[in-house]
């Protein structure tokens, strides 16, 4: 049996997908199981036991009607797209693969075999997508394996000490985001950070497109935090995830890293929430303001506050960061979990 998993959707949606291949490979373990994702899916399935071939697809530059011929030649016998875009619907349809599983609330969905219902409820998106895998005449409860996955090797393991780290000795800080609204404010971490300094090394991480954000914090800082932003490769920042002490981080793919080595995690929400089902499912605690009635404002948030506020984040205090993360530390008091 051929398999082939469609989820070119962003990178934290990636990593929430790995819980749904390896259940495909608990129900199917003979299958070939082949995932078509965005470039870094060659990063965050490297050495995942689950998947036999990483078909990798760029909207921005590749071609759709070479993907569709090269998926055709492939004779899959199944499909099954978390992603809910048109182009992973008509892609797969006419790519002719016999057995089409996707949402209803997909684009162009009438082009799929089965069909999952998809909720923005408070499940959780793991949970979600196992909907979808349920339509299978093999599922079972008992094969469903409900954790995110992220394989390191032993020298990856040990990058963090090129960089004059010690496992469990520092405290990781994720001040970026794709959307600005989903960022904490720039005085909130440097305050976060000169504090933590007091006890702790603190490093900051993210890619190249957060070292802006990244610079007006430290120029509010009276501290010199270890600086990674925009300096290590993703799986290099897997690793310094990985033997961190915990997290802090906005709403954003650094969380989903944290939760797949189970690091403890301290979540800020702002123009999103929990309802939308990407909360961190163990071990972390999500800071948000949860009486404002214009949130959601968005399933990813918005460059700018459609209010003009962002009071959503203005409002979440140093002291309100702080307190999870040593509740959390001292408690091992996870997020309510709800898969």
């Amino acid at each position: 049996m051929k398999i082939v998993v469609w989820q070119t959707a962003f990178l934290g949606d990636l990593i929430l997908t790995t819980p749904l291949l390896a259940t495909l490979k608990n129900i199917y373990p003979e299958a070939k199981l082949s995932v078509i994702a965005k470039p870094f899916g060659k990063d965050v399935l490297k050495h995942n036991p689950n998947v036999d071939e990483i078909i990798v697809f760029d909207k921005r530059k590749d071609s759709t009607f070479s993907l569709i011929r090269k998926l055709k030649e492939k004779k899959f016998d199944l499909a099954v797209s978390p992603h809910r875009s048109h182009r992973a619907a008509y892609s797969l349809f006419l790519s002719r693969i016999p057995e089409r599983i996707g949402f209803d609330k997909a684009g162009f969905s009438f082009l799929y075999t089965k069909k999952a219902k998809h909720t923005f409820d408070g499940v959780h998106e793991i949970d979600r997508n196992f909907r979808l895998l349920e339509l299978l005449p093999d599922f079972s409860p008992e094969k469903v394996y409900r954790f995110s996955q992220l394989f390191l090797t032993e020298e990856e393991e040990n990058f963090i000490k090129t960089v004059g780290l010690t496992s469990k000795n520092y405290i990781a800080v994720a001040p970026g985001s794709k959307w600005e609204t989903k960022r904490w404010t720039r005085e909130g971490f440097a305050e976060v950070i000169d504090r933590l300094s007091k006890d702790t090394q603190v490093v900051l991480i993210g890619g190249a497109e957060d070292k802006g954000f990244t610079e007006e914090i430290l120029s509010l800082t009276k501290t010199t935090p270890i600086n990674l932003v925009g300096k290590t490769s993703l799986r290099e920042s897997f690793s310094v995830i990985r033997h961190a002490k915990a997290l802090i981080s906005n709403d954003s793919a650094p969380v989903h890293m944290a939760v797949a080595f189970n690091v403890p995690v301290v979540d800020i929400y702002g123009p999103t929430t929990t309802d939308l089902g990407f909360f961190p499912y163990r071990n972390g605690i999500v800071v948000e303001i949860k009486d404002l009635d214009c949130r959601p404002c968005g399933l990813h948030g918005h460059q700018t506050c459609p209010k003009k506020t962002h009071e959503c984040m203005k409002l979440i205090s140093p002291d309100m960061v702080l307190n999870s993360l040593n509740k959390i530390l001292k408690e091992g008091e996870p997020v309510e979990t709800k898969i």
